[in-house]
């Protein structure tokens, strides 16, 4: 059963993705929007405002802080950042004041570093924040403004725009970006305006001319909006599931990790529930005075490499159990998967006892790999009883793996896509199957 529903589903997202060959896998990156808002107050918090510093600072420490390294290569400014008026010839401009280099020279900046740059715009008279929007007479003028600066990303808002604008603009702004010659990813907030849910969104359409799009709410720096945010997604998995996969994500929102909202169990829990989700990992926080805790979950090797698996297939949720346990699940390259064992409970860690059985695994040897202990458990049978210990409002996350036996005895052959890719210890004891995938080699 669940082998035929795998391949459904990569089959259906592969065929229906836009075809601008980007995004195969979900975004990473930075944002200014959660953890920095509409801070233009550059004279008193000159560090904190919307401004070319910030933007500087940022690809500065992903470039140098290991984070580019781990697949962090956009930084993405949100609204806020051009003039209260367009140019001479119409065109949208950055605030002269905070901006003074323009922005094609801070594409310049972050090109030079490897990384790519990210810029908001609102389908809309104006945007969210009040300033110039881009209405549907401006939509060919902003996308070839944004290719000649060197943007590598777009994301498009929909304050102050109807639903007949949004029919009409966000398809045009796709053909328009395409139109440029220019590489540039495209995120639609259009079901967000929308409802998120068919019938008054198109997924379908979505699919054809988006890389990702915001679903819901914006997220807020607090438990209470991660789990609102996770509620609705899952509450709404069978419509929204089928959607995603190489090329065309839905997209939950920010991680908050590192800000003030969330714990430290709460933090592994939100990077967990992105990683089954497939959801981008674009963060908005500061990256200049991240704690050692943060940057361990947001920089976890195993956890991104379960949200970037290439096959691109979003999890599910498989159970709500009346102890307030959550059981979440994702289908991962090679016949791997991944487990997270949610806390909803506010009391005192939680013993939940299961098997892979009760989860819908055949019968089989496994193995599986805490991603936020790096311990691995070994002799697994799908009937195997056992044991997880789950902190309020935490999680226990599993990378789990079929174990192969291996042809020569002289080498251990621990070579799994997750921990060859993102150079992974080698405590973990994953077995070489007789034939090596292509992507192992």
């Amino acid at each position: 059963y669940w082998e035929l529903l795998i391949f459904l589903l990569a089959l259906t997202a592969a065929t229906s993705a836009l075809d601008n060959g980007l995004m195969r896998t979900p975004p990473m990156g930075w944002m200014s929007w959660e953890r920095f808002r509409c801070n233009v107050n550059c004279e008193n918090d000159p560090k904190n405002c919307i401004s070319e510093n910030l933007f500087r600072d940022m690809a500065d420490r992903l470039a140098e802080d290991g984070w580019k390294e781990m697949g962090y290569d956009h930084v993405m400014i949100d609204d806020c950042w051009s003039s209260m008026l367009r140019d001479k010839d119409g065109r949208l401009q950055p605030d002269p004041q905070r901006f003074p280099g323009g922005i094609a020279k801070l594409a310049r900046y972050l090109h030079d570093r490897g990384l790519k740059l990210g810029i908001y715009g609102d389908l809309g008279t104006h945007t969210c924040g009040g300033y110039p929007g881009t209405t549907l007479d401006k939509i060919e003028t902003d996308a070839q403004t944004f290719a000649s600066w060197g943007v590598d990303f777009l994301k498009l808002d929909g304050c102050y725009s109807n639903e007949e604008d949004q029919q009409k603009g966000y398809p045009l702004m796709s053909k328009a970006l395409n139109a440029t010659g220019r590489p540039i990813g495209y995120s639609c907030s259009w079901p967000a305006y929308r409802g998120g849910l068919p019938p008054s969104v198109n997924y379908t359409l979505l699919g054809e001319i988006c890389n990702l799009w915001r679903n819901y709410d914006d997220i807020q720096d607090s438990w209470n909006s991660v789990q609102d945010i996770t509620d609705w997604f899952f509450d709404n998995q069978e419509i929204l599931q089928p959607e995603a996969g190489p090329g065309r994500w839905n997209d939950p929102d920010m991680l908050i990790i590192g800000n003030f909202g969330l714990s430290v169990d709460q933090s592994r829990s939100q990077m967990a529930l992105w990683a089954i989700m497939a959801a981008p990992l674009i963060m908005s926080n500061n990256l200049r005075t991240l704690s050692s805790e943060a940057r361990a979950i947001l920089q976890n090797r195993a956890a991104i490499a379960i949200n970037q698996d290439p096959m691109g297939v979003q999890g599910r949720r498989l159970l709500q159990e009346r102890s307030l346990i959550e059981v979440y699940w994702r289908p991962l390259s090679q016949s791997a998967s991944a487990l997270v064992f949610l806390s909803r409970r506010q009391d005192m860690p939680y013993q939940y006892h299961t098997s892979l059985a009760k989860l819908n695994y055949t019968a089989g040897s496994y193995e599986a790999y805490d991603v936020f202990t790096g311990k691995t458990l070994s002799g697994l049978s799908a009937t195997t009883e056992f044991t997880v210990s789950i902190n309020p409002s935490g999680v226990v996350m599993w990378y789990v793996y079929p174990k192969m036996h291996y042809e020569d005895p002289q080498d251990d052959g621990r070579y799994p896509y997750i921990r060859q890719k993102y150079r992974m210890s080698s405590s973990l004891h994953f077995h070489k199957p007789r034939v090596v995938p292509p992507s192992l080699l």
